[in-house]
């Protein structure tokens, strides 16, 4: 908390070292690729997002620490093969910085964060190597949640949007409605594909009312799995099993979770 400036720079040459003599003597870190590491990445990377909807703290910073340790080591094996270091991510990641933010480094000017976003997409298109495209830049490996909310958004830094995000209403119904229809039909890949259309329109609503859309989902996972819990605890209580059970009596017992605030 509140260290100097000195003190990060001597934390964070302390993890290279470390994981220096680590990739020497360590049997397992000797033997990492890039391709041992990716799946632990996506891991860590999802216990990091459950310790930031937790708004737990301590685990934050651990979290933190182990998404940091991937990204060192990372680069120590780009080192390796004498592709790059840890200095080419830092000037690489301020170099995209400086240019993306022309309203702070330079002379352009943008009092919103709205106009923000709508710079960041204009200049990552310019950009060398960078996007080609406006939704180039959104990963193929997103969860589709995820993927179409930034999908979305890229479309509306250039202007791509409805004028008033009402609208969008009109467009969850029409997607309901042709949803319905195809179920009446008992189509399997048209009904499949009209949930699509159904979600991505109220993925694009949660979007313009300023709604997370995968947050909101976790929280609804999270409810679901505290009552469902409550649940099966007060069956076992009364000697019972989940099966025995009639949807009526579950229902009593749901209710009671519900009144708990569960």
């Amino acid at each position: 908390m509140n260290s100097t400036r000195s003190e990060k720079l001597e934390a964070f040459g302390r993890l290279l070292d470390i994981l220096d003599e680590l990739r020497v003597k360590c049997p397992w870190d000797r033997k990492q690729t890039n391709e041992s590491l990716r799946t632990n990445t996506i891991e860590e990377t999802y216990e990091l997002c459950e310790a930031l909807m937790r708004d737990d703290e301590v685990n934050i910073k651990k979290e933190l620490g182990d998404l940091l340790l991937h990204i060192v080591f990372y680069a120590k094996i780009g080192d390796e093969k004498g592709e790059f270091d840890i200095k080419d991510v830092c000037d690489s990641l301020c170099d995209k910085l400086i240019f993306r933010h022309p309203h702070v480094f330079g002379t352009a000017e943008a009092d919103t964060a709205g106009k923000v976003e709508q710079n960041w997409e204009q200049l990552k298109l310019k950009e060398k190597g960078g996007n080609k495209t406006v939704l180039g830049g959104v990963p193929a490996s997103l969860p589709s949640i995820v993927k179409a909310y930034r999908i979305q958004d890229k479309a509306r830094n250039i202007g791509f949007d409805w004028e008033e995000r009402e609208q969008v209403w009109d467009k969850v119904n029409e997607e309901f409605n042709e949803l319905k229809a195809e179920i009446n039909k008992m189509d399997a890949d048209k009904m499949e594909a009209e949930f699509g259309d159904l979600f991505f329109s109220l993925i694009n609503a949660a979007r313009l009312y300023k709604i997370n859309p995968d947050n909101a989902l976790e929280r609804t996972n999270l409810k679901f799995i505290r009552r469902f819990n409550y649940l099966e605890e007060k069956t076992k209580e009364q000697g019972r099993s989940l099966k025995e059970m009639t949807l009526a009596e579950m229902d009593e017992i749901w209710n009671e979770a519900k009144a708990k605030g569960l």
